[in-house]
């Protein structure tokens, strides 16, 4: 079954609507449908061999992220990017169909330009990190500050539904908005929210389509980071 928690009692039950939960930012329900996620969950089980494969990532305070990652095109670290993976392995390059994807993507949320906003003719992805959350994990809010562009932020889900938290751009505590992320939607965010605080707030078990034969929740992020050159 599909999450409910944020649902407006008056649409009908598939109503959801594109929507820009913060300036800048742009949710697009259901745009991948169901065999385009599928080839997009074979895609990331393949980029998720070693070597360069999944992996956990410890913080520089000891701790240990609860998802698991795979990087492509560069392999990040808290609080950067290099070449190489945690295992000595060239990072996998960065693949055509994410920078497709990407490139449709931002076309879609923006067009040629929104309020600003580098629309696709000048959008040049160059690495994604595909974030693997099992039951009970979650992300703490945080800044995408590592890339040297300011292009936006590409954001699909896979799998189960879960609480996405969008904030501000200066501190981790309120204003924030909480909205569902759900298997096959979009988030954009560029302009006035490519920096805002931002993390996963709880996963939804369950809700997964069944079809995918996916367990828990991939989401994988594609950026602009001009550090390739």
């Amino acid at each position: 079954m599909q999450g409910e928690l944020f649902d407006d009692p008056g649409e009908s039950s598939g109503a959801r609507r594109r929507s820009e939960p913060a300036p800048g930012a742009v949710l697009l329900p259901g745009w991948l449908d169901l065999d385009a996620q599928r080839r997009l969950v074979g895609a990331c089980r393949e980029w998720a061999r070693p070597p360069a494969g999944l992996h956990a990532v410890r913080m520089p305070t000891g701790g240990m992220m609860s998802v698991r990652m795979v990087s492509l095109g560069l392999y990040w670290y808290p609080y950067g990017y290099r070449r190489v993976a945690e295992d000595g392995a060239p990072v996998k390059p960065f693949p055509p169909l994410l920078r497709e994807l990407a490139r449709r993507a931002v076309a879609e949320a923006y067009g040629p330009a929104l309020g600003g906003i580098a629309g696709a003719a000048s959008y040049e992805p160059d690495t994604a990190i595909v974030n693997h959350y099992a039951h009970g994990a979650k992300m703490g809010l945080h800044q995408d500050r590592d890339e040297r562009a300011d292009a936006p932020v590409v954001s699909l889900s896979l799998g189960d539904t879960c609480v996405f938290r969008l904030g501000n751009t200066e501190t981790r505590t309120r204003p924030w908005t909480d909205f569902e992320l759900r298997s096959g939607d979009l988030l954009v965010f560029g302009g006035p929210s490519r920096f805002a605080y931002h993390g996963v707030v709880r996963t939804l078990p369950g809700t997964a389509d069944p079809a995918l034969g996916l367990v828990g929740r991939l989401n994988v992020t594609v950026r602009e980071t001009r550090l390739g050159t």
